[in-house]
């Protein structure tokens, strides 16, 4: 690899690590290109995305970014998984993948420039992710419309059953 190549890969991955929310840097010893390949689809399927690289190269792509404190744990094979959306789907995509394949070893954590533990990971993917919050929220706020006109139908139709049950009683009255 010339030099060339090397800083074009440099360029790309700081503007992965520039844009990114999450990053996770891991052990990807042992395991074997199409268990590899799988991350990799899991995780582009929930707007994440797995690089292998050089140490020295994600050292020079750290530098002047918020994720430069994981510079200290690259050390041997390493992968780092970028998340430049919501960090909860890809943290479920990771941890079910440990839980697979537990050589895949998980040596750092940040999310929005804050150093987490592998526990953290495991809880941040316990969360809900954006789009079941969304549509948590979006529950909630058509909750309140539709129990105000459920209350608003409930005066006329208790009427309607009054009416309902007083032409009932005059036609039993008649016979």
């Amino acid at each position: 690899m010339n030099r060339d190549e090397k800083g074009a890969i440099v360029d790309e991955l700081s503007g992965k690590f520039a844009n990114a929310k999450l990053a996770v840097v891991t052990d990807y010893r042992g395991l074997t290109v199409p268990v590899i390949s799988q991350l990799r689809r899991d995780l582009k399927q929930n707007n994440a995305e797995v690089r292998i690289a050089k140490n020295t190269l994600l050292r020079r792509a750290l530098k002047g970014t918020s994720f430069e404190p994981m510079d200290q744990y690259l050390e041997g094979t390493t992968a780092v998984t970028f998340a430049s959306e919501d960090p909860v789907a890809p943290a479920k995509v990771l941890v079910g993948f440990i839980k697979a394949n537990p050589q895949f070893a998980v040596k750092a954590v940040m999310l929005d420039g804050k150093v987490l533990t592998e526990a953290d990971l495991t809880s941040l993917s316990q969360l809900p992710g954006k789009d079941e919050l969304r549509a948590k929220l979006l529950g909630v706020m058509l909750a309140v419309p539709t129990s105000f006109v459920r209350v608003l139908n409930g005066v006329p139709q208790k009427a309607v059953y009054l009416l309902q049950a007083i032409k009932d009683k005059k036609e039993q009255g008649d016979n």
